[in-house]
């Protein structure tokens, strides 16, 4: 028999979400915050040539690297040299240097474990200003090799630098406010909208260029089918694997309370099979491609003799080259175990069990408990890591067969879906106590003081 939950959800259609006000309310804001974002990046830095950077980024002739990423996540900004350019990858890499911390480094590791509400927004007072330190480092690092190249700055110079600086860092910080608003007053995770709003951005140009190549005769309409194909077989794929979990049975004992017997309850311990979310690809794809990005900016100058095999191997580390695709399988296998053993420490959710009173059946509470979880969750880490790994490659696999200008990476397609089931399960969420409201507001409690409620008779 269904639970009143899953009647309740059953029961969702469009006439429960016209009713919910306050969805609508956070829809909207959600809309607003996202145009926002997308106008922001049409507004180009002070002193930059739109124009001349555009062409000198759209250069056949060069590769870009770790910029095409970047182009690709801010929606288009990097390559208008917008205020949104760095767009929210320090406050990213913020958090994660800070979630890293927060597991080997003492003061913060208590923090995390004991600090509660307090600890929490510690941390992330300590993320804004890491994140501040971040967007200023790379601002100054993007505005010294703009200044660089008299052509595309109008005036090249002290003030320019200056500018630059602060234009990138604020434009940083403002999506940083944003992202935080859209979490606490819109629906979803903030910074995580921001980062899809970018992606599908550029959709629409890939799909345009593809359709391009077919009408040209490049490709064939039996590749043009299969480009398809595949795409909506690696969507329903990852639709698959990131609902898909390992539920651990826990059970608790039973305890005497006065005349009756409590306790006894039975939970459940989820462990997702891509514990490490989308945070393999992006490390392994920018410690790839940034050597590439370093080479192709210093061909231009002269390199020492023994620096001259630099251009050869940032040539082979692009996008579908046997070399890259080897190097980047093996890092996002690495920095899957990595990351898995950093957010979930299996000795710790063993304690909080014994702790608790609760055990895995057939298991002794503690270290055995520790290591059964620690075997369930490495197994599950190699079918995660293969997942992965098959999703960014075969991406690469197709723009090596079909060309550069298609590469629409599988570390985007994993962002893409994964934000919107995370989005669309919010909204259903927030219909869900909807009508648990309307039903507070509609039932009749008796015994408890409402108006009409008839006296208990007595026997």
């Amino acid at each position: 028999m269904a639970s009143a939950a899953e009647q309740l959800a059953a029961n969702m259609n469009m006439g429960s979400f016209a009713k919910a006000t306050e969805l609508h309310k956070r829809l909207l804001f959600t809309l607003g915050a996202l145009l926002v974002y997308r106008i922001g990046t049409y507004v180009p830095i002070p002193g930059i040539n739109s124009e001349a950077f555009l062409q000198f980024f759209n250069n056949p002739d060069g590769q870009r690297g770790i910029l095409d990423m970047f182009n690709m996540f801010s929606g288009g900004a990097v390559e208008r040299m917008a205020v949104f350019a760095l767009n929210v990858t320090p406050y990213i890499s913020a958090s994660i240097i800070v979630q890293l911390m927060g597991s080997v480094y003492p003061p913060w590791e208590k923090l995390k474990k004991e600090g509660g509400e307090s600890g929490r927004k510690q941390l992330n007072q300590y993320t804004r200003y890491l994140t501040v330190i971040l967007a200023l480092a790379q601002s100054f690092g993007i505005a010294v090799g703009l200044n660089a190249q008299p052509n595309l700055v109008d005036s090249p110079g002290i003030f320019f630098l200056a500018t630059t600086v602060v234009s990138l860092t604020g434009g940083t910080m403002f999506l940083m406010w944003l992202g935080e608003q859209v979490t606490a007053r819109g629906v979803g995770n903030g910074i995580s909208l921001i980062i899809f709003a970018g992606i599908v951005a550029v959709l629409p140009g890939t799909i345009g260029r593809l359709l391009g190549l077919a009408e040209q005769g490049q490709i064939s309409a039996f590749a043009l089918l299969f480009i398809v194909v595949m795409v909506v077989a690696v969507v329903v794929f990852i639709v698959f694997m990131e609902r898909a979990q390992r539920r651990l049975l826990i059970q608790y004992p039973k305890r005497q309370e006065g005349n009756r017997m409590a306790g006894g309850e039975r939970s459940f311990l989820p462990l997702k099979v891509n514990t490490a979310g989308v945070i393999p690809p992006i490390f392994a794809s920018s410690l790839l491609l940034l050597p590439s990005t370093v080479a192709n900016f210093a061909a231009t100058a002269n390199l020492p003799a023994w620096l001259a095999w630099l251009p050869t191997v940032a040539a082979q580390l692009t996008h579908g080259q046997p070399l890259f695709m080897v190097l980047y399988a093996l890092l996002i296998v690495f920095f899957c175990f990595f990351y898995t053993s950093i957010t979930f420490n299996p000795e710790d959710t063993a304690e909080n069990l014994r702790k608790y009173g609760g055990f895995l059946p057939g298991i002794r509470p503690g270290k055995r408990t520790a290591e059964y979880l620690d075997y369930v969750l490495t197994r599950l880490t190699v079918i995660g890591a293969a997942y992965i790994t098959a999703v960014c490659l075969l991406p690469e696999i197709v723009s090596a067969n079909f060309g550069q200008g298609l590469y629409f990476g599988g570390t985007s397609v994993l962002i893409v879906v994964s934000v919107t089931m995370d989005t669309v399960a919010q909204i259903q969420s927030q219909l869900l106590a909807h009508q648990y409201e309307g039903l507070i507001k509609k039932a009749k409690l008796r015994g408890r003081g409402g108006r009409g409620a008839p006296a208990p008779v007595r026997r």
